[in-house]
């Protein structure tokens, strides 16, 4: 008799597992994210995904283009200066190198300071791809300034993505300040 109250205590706590464990919801494994596409200048070759990307270059109007030659330029108030990008791009335009070599020149007057370049995008896009895109921002500006004789131990280099945007607001005035590579003194 022992023996069966037993085994029906064995049956009566199985059926309650079984009970509990279906009335839960299914765990899902974590999901490991894909790996970024292999980015290229736009200038090159554009294959990346981004489903809110425009129908045409956000920069093909002429006003714009005045605009962005004036957003492109040196911003005031710190020692060392932003450089911005275009729309899916990583690669540097004219007045990005001439403010990159305005920042190698202040590397060269204070040789004992060291740089964080930080790579930030406008919020269009996945996170990973942000993060990518911001990467190839910031080793861009990283690359320019090694290429102008500025010690690479002296830089490095993060991504931001769109996580630390400088605008909020859903324009392209505002995700053109945002497409930008940021110069963080970290040491003197």
């Amino acid at each position: 008799m022992q023996s069966l109250f037993r085994w029906c205590g064995w049956v009566g706590c199985s059926l309650l597992i079984v009970v509990f464990l279906s009335a839960c919801p299914a765990r899902q494994s974590p999901r490991t994210p894909d790996a970024p596409p292999a980015l290229t200048p736009s200038s090159q070759q554009s294959g990346f995904d981004i489903s809110t990307a425009p129908d045409e270059d956000p920069l093909s109007d002429p006003g714009r283009r005045v605009e962005t030659r004036i957003a492109d330029g040196p911003q005031t108030g710190g020692e060392l200066q932003d450089i911005r990008f275009d729309y899916d791009a990583f690669d540097l335009s004219p007045t990005a190198r001439e403010v990159l070599q305005t920042n190698a020149d202040w590397l060269r007057r204070n040789p004992t300071a060291r740089v964080e370049i930080e790579g930030h995008c406008d919020n269009r896009g996945t996170v990973e791809y942000n993060l990518a895109l911001g990467s190839e921002r910031a080793r861009s500006a990283y690359d320019y300034l090694v290429s102008l004789g500025i010690a690479s131990d002296r830089l490095s280099t993060i991504s931001y993505g769109e996580e630390a945007p400088l605008c909020a607001e859903d324009s392209e005035a505002c995700w053109r300040q945002n497409r930008r590579a940021h110069f963080l003194i970290i040491s003197r």
